[in-house]
């Protein structure tokens, strides 16, 4: 039974849907051959993402190879009313309504769960997290049937290599996030643009000239530094790994410890995967009207409780932006509630970069399903996706972009002893 908003709203859904589609010739033939073969037939599959048009895609995709798909979100100001409501046109069972509570929110993964599926896509680990059971949910048997399941995240890959490391991980999980299709374009092009498509969106305010502070400088924060450098900003980078803040310096920005940073941003951009990364400390010392938003998977990298309880007065000044105005007067602004602002308030990943991600996820829920059939199920554990699955995706969007590579002679294969 669909738990959405409102039916009625599925038309605007169809047409978000159909425009994507038209920019996805990676999963579209995907979407073709396994039409043809049917990899799913007779499975279950639970889908765990930000829910868009483009997850709505992935969702038709694995239905057209046999599967019955129950659909949810994983974060609840990222959910698209519209298209849960097309998908449930369609056929499928939604949970997932736009700005839901915390308590409704995980009523939504886990009716999205109680189908017991065989596969499973997460993102962020929030199904992983209940199906390793607390007292309230039976996780062992919500996960009976699961052959495994795929994870897209680097907060997501955190949670699980915690579970593996303490011996409690209970079924195989798919390490997507760090395939070469998915982290060199998804974290690195699409976080660094819809990221400033969300801010921009929701500010209408220039980055050219403007101080942005990026906490964190793995692949999403390259991404989003990179994009600030190309409109104009100035540049400031806050790291705990001095390998990756010398690669910061090198790339051409100022590297220094958040509470310098905070004196001389404009805008705060954090993506850490971390909690905590800025706090009362820095909000003391911060401009009047600084702008701070987050790209992290959590609401927990900027303290929004702290920076309510120094605040003498909080509104909102308009559609995702709360103000936060301090005892001496500043004003410190918050978009999206702290929550990923490039999908609570904008659009999310560009279609073309999710087009490789959503094959990436594609194929290796078809990888978990061929170790059933070819009685090869794999041990509780965290798994690389195959290095040849990565060079299918690439080949095949390499083709779609209409460019050629050269190819190895023998002579040159015998050379590199391949």
């Amino acid at each position: 039974m669909s738990k959405i908003k409102n039916i009625g709203l599925a038309k605007t859904g169809y047409e978000k849907i159909e425009w994507i589609k038209s920019y996805m010739p990676v999963l579209n033939l995907i979407e073709k051959d396994f039409a043809e073969r049917k990899p799913f037939a007779g499975k279950k599959i639970s889908m765990s993402i930000h829910l868009e048009a483009k997850t709505a895609y992935l969702a038709h995709v694995l239905r057209a190879g046999g599967a019955e798909v129950f659909v949810t979100g994983c974060n609840p100001l990222s959910t698209r009313d519209d298209v849960a409501a097309s998908l449930v046109k369609d056929g499928f069972e939604v949970n997932a309504i736009h700005g839901a509570s915390m308590r409704e929110y995980e009523e939504h993964l886990i009716g999205t769960l109680s189908c017991r599926p065989d596969l499973m896509i997460d993102d962020g680990g929030d199904f992983t997290h209940l199906l390793h059971g607390d007292n309230s949910v039976n996780g062992a048997d919500l996960a009976k049937n699961l052959i495994g399941g795929c994870e897209e995240t680097t907060t997501g890959i955190h949670r699980l290599k915690f579970l593996q490391k303490s011996g409690k991980l209970r079924f195989p999980m798919i390490n997507v996030n760090d395939a070469d299709c998915k982290h060199l374009f998804d974290n690195r092009y699409g976080t660094g643009q819809s990221t400033f498509d969300g801010i921009m969106h929701t500010t209408n305010l220039i980055v050219a000239g403007q101080t942005v502070v990026v906490a964190g400088y793995g692949w999403c924060g390259r991404g989003i530094a990179m994009r600030a450098k190309g409109m104009g900003a100035i540049v400031a980078v806050t790291e705990i790994d001095p390998i990756k803040a010398i690669e910061a310096r090198m790339d051409g920005f100022a590297v220094m410890p958040m509470f310098e940073a905070a004196k001389i941003g404009d805008l705060f951009i954090t993506v850490t995967g971390c909690n905590n990364v800025i706090t009362k400390e820095h909000f003391q010392v911060m401009k009047n009207g600084a702008v701070l938003c987050n790209s992290g998977h959590f609401d927990v990298e900027i303290d929004k409780i702290g920076l309510a309880n120094m605040a003498a007065e909080i509104k909102e000044r308009k559609e995702n932006i709360t103000g936060y105005k301090m005892p001496d007067g500043r004003i410190l602004n918050l978009l999206a509630e702290g929550r990923l602002v490039n999908l609570a308030a904008g659009n999310g990943h560009p279609a073309e970069i999710m087009d490789m991600s959503f094959a990436i996820q594609a194929k290796s829920l078809e990888y978990l399903a061929n170790t059933l059939k070819e009685n090869k199920r794999l041990q509780p554990a965290l798994y690389n996706v195959p290095k040849e699955t990565d060079q299918e995706i690439a080949a095949i969007k390499l083709a779609s972009m209409g460019a050629k590579i050269d190819v190895l002679t023998d002579e040159q294969k015998k050379y590199m002893n391949i």
